[in-house]
């Protein structure tokens, strides 16, 4: 079912074609192009490893990661409050208009979400009520890397307020060409927002230090001004980043919340004979530049609109800045075309492949797009690129990826929410269920919950 037809100068953009193929859900999810997953035990053991070394040694483990990976040096992460103002003073106009709109239009968004508060009586004097209630620490990463992602700290901070948390902290790796601090794009997004507690630490050793915290420094321990002060664990700590970034988060689920172990980005284009290749070629790209790892994958039922999008990926992949990380994301495994029979097909390929994002591109898109079940965002039609979402829809870029949005969802306000379950019975009212509750607990064996009861009535 898998075929490669690529030129030197393009793009090998494979076709799996499913064309007469009556496949389940489980065939589907092994037919979809995906990335195969290696033997990551180097990479757990390098992170296992990280984690233990700054969990025993705080600050200087921190210090000699920075100096390893980054090439810096820190006797402490926080970064100056004026580190902070200075990016902001500086930041260009129209980069900051459009970070302000971009705020205003996720904090809109993320003020809807907010779910009320329920109360049920399910009997005269007896209430069960559902409180919201936000966490109180969370530890934000934003990555580094290829790019630099304000965007993303938009995409984290803005739910994480909306939700009301009192304490935001915020990490980004370390840079040599900025001084040892962030870059100041990320800062400046950072004071816009109104986050003063910003970390210069990259990688897995951000998401441990957030997991566990940081101790205050010992008395030898110092910046110059004073012993170096403590981090403080957060509940819940999110953020994309790299495999290893990832994998921390792994290790450190359950010590504390995540939003998800996130892989490389993904755009599924679902296409018919009318859509414009040269759209759907230029959102391929779009994601394909994040990462050689990136996945960009069209379904269609139209070979024709197949090998127009091929040739339109040529042509675009040659003008394209980062032209060699678009074409090893293109020509990888985790990329191609799989060619189905009729729309009803697609549908099902896409629900199968459980996109981070995916984009509609057919007739009657809207109708399409209500009867997909699995992926992180759809994209409805030509003028609702991805890229929308990725800086000024108001929908946030924070989504499941590698087929996890077929359980999970983006990143939202509540990430950030526990519901508390508020139980409020008057004598009465548990008089009312107290034989229902003997009868149970003497069926489970478990006689002791219906003599806690009964003892409330004893002597009545």
């Amino acid at each position: 079912m898998t075929s490669a037809a690529p030129t030197p100068a393009s793009p090998a953009f494979r076709t799996i074609d499913l064309r007469g193929h009556a496949l389940g859900p489980a065939e589907l999810r092994a037919a979809v192009p995906r990335l195969t997953a290696g033997d990551g035990t180097g990479v757990e053991q390098a992170v296992r490893g990280i984690i233990a070394d700054v969990r025993a040694r705080g600050f200087a483990a921190l210090s000699e990661l920075a100096a390893k990976f980054d090439g810096v040096e820190q006797r402490h992460p926080r970064v100056p409050a004026e580190a902070i103002s200075a990016a902001l003073d500086t930041l260009d106009p129209a980069v900051r208009a459009a970070l302000e709109e971009s705020i205003a239009r996720a904090r809109a968004f993320a003020a809807a979400q907010v779910p009320a508060d329920v109360t049920v009586h399910p009997a005269d004097g007896a209430s069960v009520t559902q409180r919201w209630v936000p966490v109180r620490r969370v530890g934000l990463y934003v990555p580094g890397g290829l790019a630099v992602y304000p965007s993303s700290v938009v995409m984290n901070v803005v739910p994480a307020q909306a939700a009301g948390v009192g304490s935001i902290a915020l990490a980004s790796p370390p840079q040599k060409e900025n001084g040892g601090l962030p870059h100041p794009t990320i800062l400046a997004a950072a004071a816009l927002l109104g986050i003063d507690e910003v970390y210069a630490i990259g990688g897995a050793q951000a998401i441990v230090s957030f997991a566990y915290g940081i101790p205050a420094g010992t008395e030898g321990e110092h910046d110059g001004r004073g012993a170096l002060p403590a981090i403080e664990p957060a509940d819940v700590v999110t953020g994309p980043g790299n495999i290893f970034v990832a994998t921390a988060k792994r290790l450190v689920k359950g010590v504390v919340g995540i939003d998800a172990e996130a892989g490389p980005t993904e755009i599924a284009v679902l296409a018919d004979a009318g859509a414009r290749p040269e759209l759907v070629a230029a959102d391929l790209i779009s994601q394909a530049e994040h990462d050689p790892r990136a996945g960009s994958v069209l379904v269609t039922d139209s070979p024709q609109l197949a090998e127009r999008v091929r040739e339109q990926l040529a042509v675009l992949a040659e003008r394209t800045k980062h032209r060699d990380r678009v074409v090893e994301a293109l020509s990888g495994e985790q990329s191609g075309v799989v060619l189905v029979d009729d729309l009803a097909a697609g549908i099902a390929v896409c629900d199968a492949y459980a996109a981070e994002h995916l984009e509609i591109m057919t007739a009657d898109a809207p109708a399409v797009a209500a009867r997909i079940r699995n992926a992180g965002a759809v994209f409805v039609g030509d003028y609702s690129p991805v890229s929308l979402g990725d800086y000024c829809a108001g929908s946030n870029h924070v989504l499941p990826t590698s087929g996890t949005a077929a359980f999970s969802s983006g990143l939202n306000v509540t990430t950030f929410l526990r519901a508390i379950q508020v139980v409020d019975y008057s004598e009465a009212a548990l008089r009312g269920v107290s034989a229902h509750i003997r009868s149970l607990s003497d069926a489970e064996d478990l006689p002791a919950h219906g003599d806690a009861v009964d003892a409330r009535f004893a002597g009545a």
